[in-house]
């Protein structure tokens, strides 16, 4: 990969996460810290970002026009996530516990939810905790951790004790990437150590992934791809893709 184009992803990972590690960076593009050191220097001088002790953030001042250039992570796809949350919705039985993850997909499934009663809802979602939170009937529960920068997702495994004393009807998550190799991935490291404990600590794994992240891949792996009970997608989704999931129940949201 050319320089540029690599300085190109680095934004938009950027932009997507609002933070990235020198650490995590070097292991995507599978080149040294100290280049990517230099890769973000010569970006901080360009304006298009600041860096931080071990990467870097949006540079403040530009933080404004860039949600007006280009969509934040929730508005991608974003037809699609809510036809997906509306069809997730539909698995979910008053009286279960369910857990969660921060994804956009996930509140618009919380958004579905707030007719539901007697739930106990498991999250490191701020947005989705205070969604839920909304009928007075359900319990939420909000997973303890770090505050991702920039962002409403608690990530870190500081929860884990109340996870292993939790046992779940469903888990359901979403990722940046889908395949048949890696499963669900991630580009944050705390974020996928996560959602593991949320997978073993559940009876069923359901994966809400729109079509443009079937196929992709991402650093760190987050659910195997034989964990996964269900699969929520769209109607975009390629279907010689969908045919690997033999042992998967497929369901195109409409």
């Amino acid at each position: 990969m050319f320089a540029s184009h690599r300085r190109d992803r680095i934004l938009e990972l950027l932009q997507q996460d609002k933070q990235v590690l020198v650490k995590d960076l070097a292991r995507l593009f599978n080149v040294s810290e100290g280049t990517l050191r230099i890769d973000l220097r010569i970006l901080e001088d360009e304006g298009l970002l600041e860096r931080t002790h071990g990467g870097a953030i949006p540079r403040k001042q530009q933080a404004a026009a860039n949600e007006l250039r280009n969509p934040s992570r929730s508005q991608l796809n974003y037809e699609e996530k809510q036809a997906i949350g509306r069809r997730a919705a539909k698995l979910v039985i008053d009286g279960q516990c369910i857990i969660l993850d921060a994804s956009s997909t996930a509140l618009e499934l919380a958004k579905g939810l707030t007719d539901h009663n007697y739930l106990t809802v498991v999250t490191n979602g701020l947005e989705t905790a205070m969604t839920l939170n909304q009928n007075p009937r359900n319990n939420v529960i909000l997973i303890g951790g770090v505050l991702r920068s920039g962002s409403k997702t608690v990530e870190g495994v500081l929860g884990k004790d109340i996870l292993s004393g939790i046992h779940a009807d469903l888990f359901f998550t979403s990722a940046e990437g889908l395949s048949v190799q890696e499963g669900m991935t991630d580009f944050s490291l705390y974020e996928a150590e996560l959602k593991k404990l949320m997978t073993a600590n559940a009876s069923r794994t359901v994966a809400l992934v729109d079509h443009t992240k079937l196929g992709r891949r991402s650093i760190a792996s987050s659910v195997a791809f034989d964990a996964i009970h269900i699969l929520i997608t769209d109607g975009r989704a390629d279907p010689v893709f969908l045919k690997q999931f033999r042992r998967t129940e497929v369901i195109i949201a409409d």
